[in-house]
């Protein structure tokens, strides 16, 4: 199973998710400072956020209803 991650890049100010560990071959801008990452099947496998800490609060992250490990 793969592990979601969150990379914050300071001198940036972006935010990286990662959601799968593949590696992409086309990117979407979805919105100004918003980049979507696909593998070559079309798989979403991350999100870019530029200027992120402009856009959300990061001084604390929140799982909810997040299903268990088997």
């Amino acid at each position: 199973m793969e592990t979601m991650k969150l990379h914050y890049y300071r001198e940036t100010d972006s935010l990286y998710i990662d959601l799968v560990d593949r590696p992409s071959t086309e990117s979407r801008n979805v919105a100004p400072g918003v980049i979507l990452d696909f593998d070559a099947d079309g798989v979403l496998v991350g999100i870019d956020i530029d200027h992120a800490s402009q856009k959300l609060d990061l001084s604390r992250v929140e799982t909810v209803a997040l299903p268990l490990a088997d």
